[in-house]
């Protein structure tokens, strides 16, 4: 049994990567959504049970068993290492998550052909080809043997080794599709820099080629300075006719990418781009009422949704909510204010939980449960983890449908091990 994509006849060749053309004008992009080929799922009940029975048994080894997957992956195979960043702590963090990620979807065929083919997509940037599956999954397998020592019985090891096939084709499928349309990696230019204060940096990048995103998806950077490392950036703007992406990056604590990015990237500099990822986008939503929730330099892809919303005549109304924990924390909140006074559709309300100032006091939950319910809006939240999180209970409690809350995943994979895993 195994899955498949759906492909397209008459999808056009990615242009050249030697083109240097800046991106021309994108107005309408939508984002690429790949369906499942079946309903199925690729294991049998039975097949299920013993995958995560066995996952039960050696998740308390995790931290070893992912050193050691990545010691016989790299002595087996010396040729991969190159795709992985020098240090890999985080790496080995990814992997186990991706594999707990993909072990919860087993029984959810849908929802684990979109993960994977997200994976599939996403890792064309670290040079993964069809031919490294087969030698991570006998890595991968040869790894969980060892720590589940006598419960890994045979009946175990067909159950991986068929839920591994299942998840590779998927990923191989998505990341060929992917291939005959766009290129992995987009050179671009840093041509404006402005600085935020609280360590936050605006960082304007002009793409070589042209990259067609939708306003509310994510992007991953890599620098020059740290090679094989990629982080994940929301773009700041909806598609802009000179092809320019806004980021908003906060610099954090132990962060490469990010403090590269807030303290030593320059204009003229030349970073690269993964292919725009996530469903967060305007198209998704049922309700013309919307409500917006940010936090922080969460900010930067519900301004973008706004952008777009302006851009297509403003036909939602919008509620928007910004939370920080001080009110000098409440980042970007005059931008937004003037772009509530030009569009009548858009209220705006700042939150503030950890300073007695004029305004809302409160958590952005707290506020959202005094300001609802919102159960006839779309919801799309974007912020610290906890908040979305705490957010998305608040208002699924009130009324709101799962499937009317948007927002990126809470994990995102930069490394090739999570891909070869079968997403952070």
């Amino acid at each position: 049994m195994r899955f498949r994509i759906n492909r397209s006849s008459n999808t056009p060749a990615h242009p050249s990567p030697e083109d240097p053309a800046p991106a021309p004008a994108v107005h309408t992009v939508e984002p690429e959504v790949v369906e499942p080929g079946v309903v199925e799922a690729p294991l049998s009940a039975h097949e299920t049970a013993l995958v995560r029975a066995s996952v039960a048994v050696v998740e308390p080894l995790a931290a070893d068993i992912t050193v050691y997957f990545y010691a016989i992956l790299f002595a087996r195979y010396p040729e991969v290492r190159p795709m992985f960043p020098p240090g890999m702590d985080a790496q080995r963090g990814r992997l186990l998550r991706a594999l707990l990620r993909i072990v919860d979807l087993v029984d959810d065929p849908e929802n684990l052909v979109r993960f994977c083919g997200h994976l599939g997509r996403d890792h064309r940037k670290f040079g993964t080809l069809a031919a490294h599956f087969p030698a991570v999954g006998e890595c991968l397998l040869d790894s969980l043997a060892r720590y589940a020592g006598p419960a890994w019985t045979p009946d175990i090891a067909a159950a991986w080794t068929k839920a591994y096939g299942a998840v590779a084709d998927v990923m191989i499928s998505a990341a060929e599709q992917d291939e005959a349309v766009r290129p992995a990696v987009w050179p671009a230019t840093v041509v404006h820099r402005v600085p935020r204060g609280h360590g936050i940096a605006e960082i304007t990048v002009r793409p070589h080629l042209p990259y067609p995103y939708a306003a509310g998806q994510y992007v991953s950077v890599e620098t020059p300075w740290w090679p094989k490392q990629w982080r994940y950036y929301s773009p700041a703007n909806a598609p802009r006719e000179d092809g320019t992406l806004t980021f908003h990056v906060r610099a954090v604590a132990g962060g490469a990418v990010s403090n590269a990015l807030v303290h030593r990237a320059a204009v003229g500099d030349v970073v690269h781009l993964g292919a725009p990822m996530g469903d967060m986008v305007l198209d998704a939503a049922v309700h013309s009422d919307l409500l917006f929730v940010a936090g922080g330099t969460g900010l930067a892809p519900i301004r973008a949704l706004v952008e777009e919303i302006a851009r297509r005549g403003g036909r939602h109304q919008v509620d928007l909510f910004l939370g920080a924990r001080t009110g000098a924390e409440l980042y970007g909140v005059d931008d937004m204010l003037r772009m509530a006074q030009r569009h009548h559709w858009l209220a705006i309300r700042g939150a503030v939980s950890h300073e007695y100032v004029p305004g809302i006091r409160g958590s952005l939950p707290e506020v959202l449960t005094e300001y609802g319910p919102w159960y006839q809006h779309d919801v799309y939240l974007s912020g610290p983890v906890p908040m979305v999180v705490s957010a998305s209970e608040t208002l699924t409690l009130n009324g709101t449908l799962p499937e009317h809350i948007h927002h990126d995943p809470f994990d995102t994979f930069t490394g090739p091990g999570t891909a070869f895993a079968g997403r952070p």
